[in-house]
């Protein structure tokens, strides 16, 4: 374990404030080209992907998407 900073009176010296130039959150996401569809799939299907995409972190669909070209054989 690290030691522990000791603070100590003293003066800080002269304060500068700065203007907040961080974005917003919803300006930090990634802007993908998603389409909505609707399709029927086994219940089954659905566990799946909800499992695998929560342990993977990733969209899964996307992912599997991107791995098949790259993989496809004549």
């Amino acid at each position: 374990m690290s030691k522990r900073i000791k603070y100590t009176d003293g003066e800080i010296g002269e304060v500068k404030i700065v203007k907040d130039f961080l974005p917003y959150p919803r300006e930090l996401l990634l802007k993908d080209d998603s389409v909505k569809v609707t399709i029927s799939l086994s219940k089954e299907s659905v566990e799946f992907f909800k499992s695998e995409t929560a342990t993977a972190h990733v969209p899964l669909l996307d992912k599997y998407t991107k791995y098949y070209k790259e993989n496809k054989r004549a």
